[in-house]
């Protein structure tokens, strides 16, 4: 009775036996080694110049050290950058819920359960497009008809936006059960009334998840248009705080105020995520 019972028991259990050295393990293993003696020989032969690595090694440890540990305001005042973080988050807010509007749209057209083939290939394609095309590189592309600034900045996020939330909204769409969406148009219900009473409701929670995580996207995006491509915001004062002032000290501060931000909207997000729920 018992070595039945074993064997029943030995035959749910996965063989965790090594596996034999094959071809696949081979060229796993040399492909891995090849790229470590690279690396390795890359750093060797690297022409570095007049730069002294381990200086600068140490010189960056002491910058890292000013920034977090003596953190203060010199050139800006706390109420110029918390001014320049509420226009930073209202940046990305705005091309967030911007984004999301027009994402929301075509990621209904671009689920395959609620459009048609061709049309779901088409969309998914051209946004496949947009997603591999970088965020700054939008922001230079609208610059040329707009200007470096804000509206560039808006643009440009906005864009890159929508080609990610309809990605991610039109996946959370197809996830959707058949049944119910069959059992609806067989009882004579329009798209629109699929859309509203089965797929918006039973699909919030995902949308409000993935729409956070691009405000998250956008909040960080932001910071670096400031910089890149003179958006504003708390990105610009780091900037000139770094390059101009050469203060790492104002740069910690700063560094400080947007991760105290960050941890807020954190913990908002999970909030009204638990919620929805």
């Amino acid at each position: 009775m018992s070595s039945k019972s074993d064997g029943e028991m030995s035959k749910g259990i996965p063989n965790l036996a090594k596996k034999p050295f094959d071809k696949a393990s081979f060229v796993l293993r040399f492909t891995l080694l090849s790229m470590l003696v690279l690396t390795i020989f890359s750093f060797i032969s690297f022409d570095y110049k007049d730069i002294r690595v381990f200086a600068a090694i140490g010189e960056a440890i002491n910058n890292l050290v000013a920034m977090f540990s003596k953190a203060q305001f010199t050139n800006f005042t706390f109420q110029d950058a918390l001014l320049a973080v509420l226009v930073t988050i209202c940046l990305a807010l705005l091309t967030t819920v911007f984004g999301a509007v027009i994402a929301l749209f075509f990621g209904l057209l671009a689920a395959r359960n609620l459009s048609s083939p061709l049309l779901s290939s088409l969309i998914k394609g051209g946004v496949a497009f947009i997603r591999a095309v970088p965020t700054v590189l939008w922001v230079l592309i609208f610059a040329v008809p707009a200007g470096l600034g804000s509206v560039a900045a808006v643009i440009g996020m906005t864009f890159h936006s929508i080609g990610y939330l309809i990605k991610a909204y039109s996946e959370s769409f197809e996830e959707l059960d058949k049944g119910m969406i069959e059992a609806l148009r067989s009882s004579g219900a329009g798209w629109w009334h699929i859309v509203f009473q089965a797929v918006i409701p039973s699909s919030k929670s995902y949308l409000m998840s993935w729409t956070f995580m691009r405000f998250e996207i956008n909040c960080g995006a932001a910071v670096a248009m400031g910089a890149a491509a003179g958006a504003g915001g708390v990105g610009f004062d780091m900037f000139m705080a770094s390059s101009f002032y050469l203060d790492m000290r104002e740069v910690g501060a700063i560094t400080w105020l947007i991760l105290l931000f960050a941890l807020v909207m954190e913990t908002s997000a999970t909030h009204l995520k638990n919620k929805l729920k």
